[in-house]
Formats: C-alpha cells, sequence, structure tokens
C-alpha cells in the first residue's frame, strides 16, 4: 500500500511540475498543433503506477454492459473478428509532452457502439483495466470518428507497457482517458469518476483548454 501511495504521488508531482518520463523534446512550445502547457517529444515514455499486468491473449476477455441492448464478453478472437480500423493522431499526457502523427490500429468505439446499442438511458461511460485502474467519460465523448480500442501502434502490437494488449485512444482528451489494459466498459445513466478523477484531476480532460485540474 505505502509503495502504490508513493507511487501515486509520484505522477501527480510529475503533472504539476509540467514534466515526466524520459521523453526529448524536439520542438519548442508554441507549435500550431501544441495545446497550451504541452512541449513536443518523439520519444513514447511510459507512465503508470508501477504494475503492468501480463495478460495472455488466450485469456483477455473484454466485457462490455450496462445500459446497453446488447451486452457482450469479447475473447481476443472475437475482437480481431471485428471490422479493422486505423487513425493517425496526436497523443497529449497531462505531464505536458505530446508526441504526433501516433498510427493506431484497432476497433473503433463508434462500431463497439453499433453492435451493443447504449439504451437512451446511458449518458455516461466507466473504463476498468486489467491493473483495476478506472477512468470515466460522457458517451458523446467515446461516439467519436478518432476513438477506438487499440491493439497496434505505429504499425506493431502494443506492449505491456503501453497498455497491450488493448488499451483504449481518445485523442480530443488527455492520455489518462484512454484506459490501458482495458477490461471492462460499462454505460451508464450517470457519471462514476475514476482512479485520477477522484485525486484531483480534471473530470473534463481538455487539453486545449489546459484542463487539467479539477
Amino acid at each position: 500500500m505505502e509503495q502504490n501511495e508513493r507511487l501515486i504521488k509520484t505522477k501527480e508531482q510529475w503533472a504539476k511540475a509540467r514534466r515526466g518520463g524520459e521523453e526529448r523534446e524536439v520542438f519548442f512550445e508554441g507549435d500550431h498543433r501544441l495545446p497550451p502547457g504541452q512541449h513536443l517529444v518523439e520519444t513514447f515514455p511510459v507512465l503508470d503506477l508501477g504494475f503492468k499486468p501480463d495478460i495472455p491473449l488466450a485469456e483477455w476477455r473484454l466485457t462490455v454492459g450496462g445500459f446497453v441492448t446488447n451486452p457482450l464478453t469479447w475473447t481476443w478472437e472475437d475482437f480481431m473478428a471485428q471490422p479493422p480500423f486505423r487513425d493517425i493522431s496526436d497523443f497529449h499526457c497531462v505531464t505536458s509532452w505530446s508526441r504526433y502523427d501516433n498510427e493506431w490500429e484497432g476497433v473503433s468505439f463508434t462500431h463497439l457502439l453499433s453492435v451493443v446499442q447504449p439504451l437512451t438511458l446511458a449518458k455516461f461511460v466507466l473504463f476498468k483495466s486489467y491493473d483495476e485502474y478506472t477512468t470515466n467519460l460522457p458517451l458523446d465523448a467515446c461516439d467519436d470518428a478518432d476513438v477506438l480500442l487499440a491493439h497496434k501502434w505505429n504499425g506493431k502490437p502494443l506492449t505491456k507497457e503501453h497498455g497491450g494488449p488493448v488499451r483504449v485512444i481518445v485523442p480530443k482528451r488527455y492520455a489518462w482517458k484512454g484506459a490501458k489494459w482495458i477490461k471492462e466498459i460499462t454505460f451508464s445513466d450517470r457519471d462514476v469518476k475514476g482512479f485520477w478523477e477522484v485525486r484531483g484531476y480534471s473530470n473534463t480532460a481538455l487539453p486545449w483548454q489546459n484542463d487539467r485540474y479539477g
């Protein structure tokens, strides 16, 4: 417990200091593509709470439930049988670094919505990971053309360090809203704050509004 609390405090310090990880700056702040307070890197820093779950593909499951017409549980084979989706987007971490032109491959969230068919009561989405991490978003933020469940980054399978086998990508929000090691997605009629949100991070997490803390 003490180690986990130290890791939490360390990440909070990274965010407040506006620097984190082992990134390398390649352009000055002020590029027109950079949200306020960000700086550009060309590496892909790894930030987590110190535990990276090892999930064999044969054991991976994604469960989707709550206020939906068709709840489901996908195996890896089920997931890979869905229509493939590819998108290129920028990635913005709350600790102030951004990385341009990340190529993601996976399953689009709009496709997932078409399969589970949320009920009219569903207004929010809660994501839960294999390390018990949680984060939340309004349903309309997820129902966007660039949101996906990604299993590849820049043409290669997503590594464990970066959330593999599957992580959520939500380009228009700070990256903590895109849960690594995704396990469960629950549609709800109420907003349930996630791990960082209850610890003072913004509930909306909008990079272009420098929206880091609640």
